[in-house]
């Protein structure tokens, strides 16, 4: 049996941490490969799975949606049953989904997969930054979450460059396969380096907290999704909106009486945990709404194979690799407030760059912008998450961690659905002049996405095939002109609000609202 040990103390931190620390996240890169290398496949998916512009939102959103609804539940059966434990059960799961994936044979099986990824994916997320936070001491925790973010862009490269390939020489089925070897080494790497540690002091189980977490954001998550296609006052989509707030507000008064809460509310009164929350929500809305879109315009209007566009996503990631590990050195000269506007702000300065963009254009905008966004996003996301990590007790981690990836997937859902929104509105209109003459199901085709007007262009050929697929390809980046415009000023309201609320070192706050916790439980 493991034998229950003291934790490392601050004169004595885990010897292991940096290995461990490896681990997580070779972790954390099978969740970002997955999210990204989906990307690059879905006009093949489009094409060899017959599936709709709506079912490719939902191939995406599915796992956004049920990762979405289960991280605060994770979270907590983390911090309660063994963080270790939870992000083992999630690896499996996540094996599984991705197994599914690769056999599917319908989007239908498809969707279905991605929501059981989901499930894995609630689990990991939450588990790499509360191992995290567990195992280093506070001096070092900053620059291991830098590199903990600095990761998460490599796997936004990662992806997309090995996507690309695999759809080259392979499939479409080989980018769910790919997770398994991670997966695999995952599981043996951490049986030896990653350190069980758990909440020593969690009471009952908070099963009506469980309950209405998983309601409300659910609820809300699939209200973002869904208000694009079905319209934002249709009364299924203001129902989901009215549940959402019903059942998260019956959460937090329920919290704030709970004998054993889930998670102490009071933390959102603390502008370090806030400020920083809300700040990382605005960041992937921008950031997921636009690499939604981008990938799409990189191959079918410039013309870039799938390998090829993998490729040339590469530039946001070097600026994430760079800006990372380089934000914890910055934020203890001039304070987590200025980096983390600074850095949005450089995100607004890229995706304005982006809008600059136009069908005959050189891939060189496209590669100023990527390197300007992924700077921004290095320099901002570390920090940001530091705040909130460190706004809470280690034996919360779990739960906190489940708070950060919330807020991410939030943002990031309504990135896409907004952006998304938006930039298919603007498409639409734009193709109803060219599309009224043709046959019924042509139009319908060539209106609803620019991956199916090429397709019609196409077959018709000449003149008139070659009108539709310039205005098709004229249309969509028009569209994308408007989506980028519109992330570039959430992103500055991210950055006003760091400058605003966002306090500039952690001695600037004040005290936790939540009583001490007791001393971490650690298995070796």
């Amino acid at each position: 049996m493991p034998a229950t040990i003291a934790p490392p103390t601050a004169t004595a931190p885990d010897p292991r941490r940096w290995w461990t620390l490896g681990v997580l996240c070779l972790s954390l890169l099978v969740i970002g490969i997955d999210n990204t290398i989906l990307n690059v496949a879905l006009p093949t998916l489009e094409r060899d799975l017959g599936a709709s512009a709506s079912q490719l939102q939902w191939i995406v959103d599915a796992y956004m949606l049920v990762f979405a609804g289960l991280l605060l539940t994770a979270g907590a059966l983390g911090d309660r049953f063994g963080r270790k434990r939870a992000l083992n059960i999630g690896l499996l799961i996540f094996g599984a989904g991705s197994a599914w994936s690769a056999m599917a044979g319908s989007a239908e099986s498809l969707i279905a997969a991605r929501a059981l990824m989901g499930v894995g994916g609630a689990f990991i997320m939450p588990s790499t930054l509360s191992i995290l936070t567990a195992t280093f001491p506070a001096g070092e925790r900053a620059r291991a979450i830098g590199i903990w973010a600095a990761v998460a862009g490599l796997g936004i490269v990662i992806g997309p460059l090995s996507g690309g390939w695999l759809l080259e020489h392979a499939s479409w089925h080989a980018v769910f396969v790919v997770n398994l070897p991670f997966v695999v080494a995952t599981l043996i790497a951490g049986r030896w380096l990653v350190r069980e540690s758990r909440d020593p002091g969690a009471g009952r189980l908070d099963l009506l907290g469980f309950a209405l977490s998983i309601t409300g954001l659910t609820a809300l998550v699939w209200a973002i999704i869904e208000a694009p296609s079905t319209g934002w006052t249709d009364p299924a989509i203001l129902g989901a909106f009215g549940l959402a707030a019903v059942a998260l507000g019956l959460f937090a008064a329920w919290e704030l009486r709970a004998p054993a809460p889930m998670l102490d509310v009071r933390l959102f009164r603390k502008r370090r945990f806030s400020a920083a929350s809300i700040a990382i929500s605005l960041m992937f809305f921008a950031m997921f709404g636009t690499i939604f879109f981008l990938t799409q315009y990189l191959q079918l209007v410039l013309g870039f194979s799938a390998l090829e566009a993998g490729v040339r996503v590469m530039p946001v990631a070097a600026g994430l690799i760079i800006g990372g590990p380089l934000s914890a050195r910055l934020a203890q000269r001039i304070g987590t407030k200025l980096v983390v506007a600074g850095g949005l702000v450089l995100v607004a300065g890229g995706l304005s760059i982006l809008s600059l963009a136009e069908v005959g254009s050189s891939y060189g905008i496209v590669a100023a912008s990527l390197s300007v966004f992924g700077m921004g996003l290095g320099l901002a996301m570390a920090p940001a998450t530091d705040s909130i990590m460190g706004a809470l007790p280690v034996a919360k981690a779990s739960v906190g961690s489940a708070v950060n990836d919330a807020t991410r997937t939030t943002g990031g859902a309504l990135g896409v659905a907004v952006l998304g929104s938006l930039l298919s509105s603007h498409y639409r209109g734009a193709m109803e002049s060219v599309t009224h003459a043709l046959p019924d199901a042509a139009a319908d085709a060539a209106r609803d996405s620019l991956a199916g007007a090429l397709v019609v262009g196409g077959r018709i050929g000449g003149q008139a095939g070659a009108r539709l697929t310039e205005t098709a390809q004229s249309a969509f980046v028009g569209g994308m002109h408007t989506a980028v415009l519109v992330a570039a000023g959430i992103a500055l309201a991210g950055a006003l609000i760091a400058l605003v609320a966002l306090p500039a070192r952690e001695a600037d706050t004040e005290p936790a609202p939540a009583p001490a916790a007791a001393p971490e439980a650690v298995v070796a």
